[in-house]
């Protein structure tokens, strides 16, 4: 609307220059260019039948292409112009010269006349008008102050119209706190009802955000372990100014925990104000690292991370998936460096930048694809297509992470096992669960952990096929794993069919029409499925992106 508002003001204003042109000028307004055959445009000097008065040589038969007449000097003899006789090799042009006598006396509509005697005289001519720069003075005096107030009223529609479709919750959304130098005005208020720290405070609680108080780095911002005026521990996370995401991503971690209200889903404290100097988020502090700390990091501590710890763990860290799916909303990051452990070992699920609320009557969301490499669902990553199973895939990986005490993703590996995944699944089918289980755990001494271990290998294989369909939902891994842990039920030996969540896990296990050379009866674990995607992106993200990492 604005462009079109603005073309047309500038048809206008050209126009009126047009008018205002002639006007000042005083050219007769009968006596227009006109249009003659190959001749092309002409003008005075020259003119034609219709308005003989406008020159001094008349021009006849315009509209025939190749035979147009010129007389040159009043009742003197016609030229007629030829292109296409054979005599004439060569191009000439007729020059005609004007007095300057004439020519002004043709800005005054008035015609050239000369006497016998070759004396020049006009011819009702048009006496000076004094009052034309008068005229013109006042033309300008209007035209200018209406193309003025028509601009301005435009550029305010404009504005308004623009404010309009602004964030109604963060206004500029957030877009201000790019390259702020303005001070924390709103150093208290409210964004999606959880509270805003100002950037000084929080600059102080991480003693500027010193290095030795850096608790991880990951592939959105840097997290900072921090003391609060009021004593309260906390980790603030500040997201990397070059990441063109980061105002989407701090955003739908706001809102996403500020609808979530789960003992194991780490809590928000609060955030920046859209006018800090960065965009900052406040969470909880949980002191005791992550689970990769405890399995492959400066944690690790066989001692410590024992199996029963480890089952509680992956229960945890199932309900809290479970909740998450409950509420429509797909984790889409689930890894070991994202799930935190309090004191107890009691599991807090964090980082919700990549998270997805999931639209209810639908069957998935296409999206490109996101995440760390190793935990990637390999259909996600062929199809686009989000779902909840993909927050199950990526928890088989954790399992098969519990259980081994491998990384999700070793160079060092063979080319085929790089992947924990696919070695996982390698060991499953050829029934080498003692080869992938951590033998610091016991497997070989104590038959429960024997028993727990191998069932939940089984369940983790569930968890990692290719197929979305033949993967639980989370709902029935948490039912499966309180089951194992409890002795109530093995994952081989389903046996209350009236069980709707037994059923489905059930179906689980049964194989697909088997081609020739498999027999009916085969498992499905002694089937062999393509490999999993071993990265997402070109560029690996380090370490995590966790907002309360422990050194």
């Amino acid at each position: 609307m604005a462009r079109a508002s603005s073309l047309l003001l500038l048809v206008i204003y050209h126009l009126s220059l047009l008018s205002l042109a002639e006007e000042v000028m005083g050219f007769n307004p009968r006596c227009r260019p006109f249009s003659c055959g190959n001749l092309g445009f002409l003008s005075f000097p020259f003119s034609n039948g219709t308005n003989p008065e406008c020159g001094l040589l008349k021009v006849e038969n315009c509209s025939e292409p190749f035979r147009q007449k010129i007389q040159l000097g009043k009742d003197g003899p016609w030229f007629i112009s030829v292109t296409s006789s054979r005599t004439i090799r060569g191009t000439f042009f007729l020059r005609v010269n004007v007095t300057e006598a004439c020519y002004h006396c043709h800005r005054k509509q008035g015609k050239c006349e000369s006497d016998k005697e070759g004396n020049f005289s006009c011819l009702n001519a048009r006496k000076e008008d004094r009052k034309q720069p008068r005229q013109l003075g006042l033309v300008i005096g209007i035209v200018a102050p209406t193309l003025l107030v028509v601009v301005l009223s435009i550029y305010i529609i404009w504005y308004h119209k623009r404010g309009k479709y602004a964030s109604p919750n963060f206004h500029s959304t957030y877009t201000s706190s790019d390259h702020s130098t303005k001070s924390d005005r709103e150093a208290t208020g409210v964004y999606f009802e959880v509270p805003i720290f100002s950037y000084s405070e929080l600059a102080e609680a991480t003693n500027n955000f010193n290095h030795e108080k850096e608790l991880g780095d990951g592939g959105f911002g840097t997290v900072f372990h921090g003391k609060l005026r009021d004593g309260r521990e906390v980790a603030v996370k500040r997201l990397y100014e070059h990441n063109y995401r980061r105002v989407e991503q701090f955003m739908n971690e706001i809102e996403i925990l500020t609808h979530l209200c789960h003992r194991n889903l780490v809590s928000l404290y609060g955030c920046t104000s859209r006018h800090s100097q960065g965009l900052l988020l406040v969470y909880e502090f949980i002191p005791n690292g992550t689970i990769a700390d405890h399995l492959q990091g400066d944690r690790a501590n066989p001692c410590l991370l024992t199996w029963p710890i480890r089952m509680n763990i992956a229960i945890e860290t199932a309900g809290a998936l479970a909740y998450l799916h409950a509420s429509k909303i797909i984790h889409r990051d689930v890894k070991t460096n994202n799930i935190l452990l309090g004191n107890n070992f009691c599991v807090k699920v964090a980082d919700f930048g990549l998270s997805r609320l999931f639209p209810t009557n639908v069957t998935h969301v296409s999206t490109v694809p996101q995440g760390t490499p190793g935990y990637v669902d390999p259909e996600y990553h062929q199809c686009y297509q989000l779902t909840d199973k993909s927050d199950v895939y990526s928890f088989g990986v954790v399992l098969i992470e519990l259980i081994s005490s491998m990384p999700a993703v070793d160079i060092s590996r063979h080319r085929h096992e790089i992947n924990l995944a696919n070695l996982a699944i390698n060991r499953i089918q050829k029934q080498a669960v003692d080869e992938l289980v951590d033998p610091s755990l016991g497997f070989h001494s104590d038959e429960e952990v024997k028993r727990t271990a191998t069932s939940v290998a089984e369940l983790a294989f569930l968890c990692l096929q290719q197929n979305k369909e033949m993967r639980p939902s989370m709902d029935v891994v948490l039912e499966e794993l309180q089951r194992i842990k409890s002795g109530e039920c093995k994952t081989e030996n389903l046996t209350r069919e009236d069980d709707d969540d037994k059923k489905e896990l059930k179906s689980m296990y049964q194989p697909p029409p088997s081609p020739p050379h498999y027999e009916e009866s085969a498992l499905l674990k002694n089937i062999k499925l393509p490999p999993s995607p071993i990265s997402v992106t070109e560029n690996w993200i380090s370490i995590d992106t966790t907002p309360s990492v422990s050194n």
